[in-house]
């Protein structure tokens, strides 16, 4: 539970800054929209239309042209598409629904943000405050091996694991359609499993970093040295004083870590390691040889990155400022 002055401070800073308001209407959207897509959805994100692809979005207009032969005479014919509210957001060159498509992919990009932060947090505090606590050897040796993955570029590491490990998803039955709430819409949830592993496996030495720096601060305070003094173990302080008194930069880097591990995934899936079609970063590469003239399939699910990535760091630059005494809010705000 969260003491009455860290509430006090949260509710202080989110009176101060229109930032934070926005971000977190904006996150509390697009998890919405994540969770109750089948019901939002115009489509199914998958079923496919030939006839109705390229469609512009609404509001917009698409003129292609094209060669006919008319009595063995060559023509060039001008033929104006028309965006419909049938696909307020266009469809791609298969006839499948954009705006159905970003919908199902905010649930694979924050599946795999929260699950691949949540796993990346609890192996990085770990090996944190293992490290920070004990310190002499056991801190060189498992800040030594952290050094060592920071050395590798994010990206290149995450496809070399890819590769090591293999594609492999986690197959979760949708509870709505399960239900019978929503017929014709995916009956399963798709997690790529590797990838959720893999971004885990990247993002961990930044926890462990800081739960290192934090442990070692907090084991020289008075309380954790009386607490030993009267016969607490090791296990005990680190689990009933280090880690408690850790969890602000911890929470705050979480945060952050979301929108970082999107971006990641994302850009897995647009080289095509993500084992889903159902994301945002495969229907950018899907569209990306189309940008002249189908700028949509691209531009679409682009944006929905933008607009989770921006919640995401608006809401943890809201929980830096709040719960970080050494910065002292947002003062004089928006």
């Amino acid at each position: 539970m969260l003491s009455s002055r860290v509430r006090q401070s949260l509710r202080a800073e989110l009176r101060r800054s229109m930032l934070a308001k926005f971000g977190i209407v904006l996150l509390v959207g697009v998890i919405l929209v994540a969770t109750f897509a089948p019901f939002l959805a115009t489509q199914p994100p998958k079923e496919q239309n030939l006839e109705d692809s390229n469609i512009p979005p609404v509001g917009f207009t698409d003129s292609s042209e094209e060669i006919q032969f008319v009595d063995g005479e060559r023509q060039t014919v001008t033929e104006t598409v028309s965006g419909s509210l049938d696909h307020p957001l266009g469809t791609n060159q298969l006839g499948q629904d954009i705006y159905s498509r970003v919908l199902y992919g905010a649930r694979t990009s924050l599946a795999v943000g929260v699950l691949g932060t949540l796993i990346a947090m609890l192996s990085g505090v770990t090996v944190g405050l293992v490290a920070g606590f004990y310190g002499g050897r056991v801190d060189d040796g498992l800040m030594r091996f952290a050094d060592i993955m920071l050395a590798f570029p994010a990206l290149v590491l995450a496809i070399a694991l890819i590769g090591l490990l293999g594609p492999r998803t986690l197959e979760i039955p949708d509870p709505f359609v399960a239900a019978g709430l929503a017929d014709g819409m995916p009956e399963v949830l798709t997690i790529p499993l590797t990838v959720t592993l893999v971004v885990a496996l990247v993002n961990w030495v930044w926890f462990a970093r800081i739960a290192r720096g934090e442990a070692l601060t907090v084991r020289e305070k008075n309380y954790v040295k009386a607490s030993r003094s009267l016969g607490a173990s090791n296990r005990r302080l680190m689990l009933k004083h280090v880690l408690p008194n850790s969890l602000t930069p911890i929470i705050v880097l979480a945060t952050i870590q979301v929108a970082v591990i999107i971006l990641l995934e994302s850009s897995l899936s647009f080289l095509g390691f993500s084992g889903t079609n159902l994301s945002w970063g495969f229907d950018i590469n899907q569209g990306r040889d189309l940008l002249a003239t189908s700028w949509w399939i691209s531009t679409m699910p682009g944006l929905a990155i933008v607009l989770a990535v921006v919640s995401i760091n608006l809401v943890g630059d809201w929980l830096r400022d709040a719960l970080d005494p050494d910065i002292g809010g947002e003062r004089g705000g928006m």
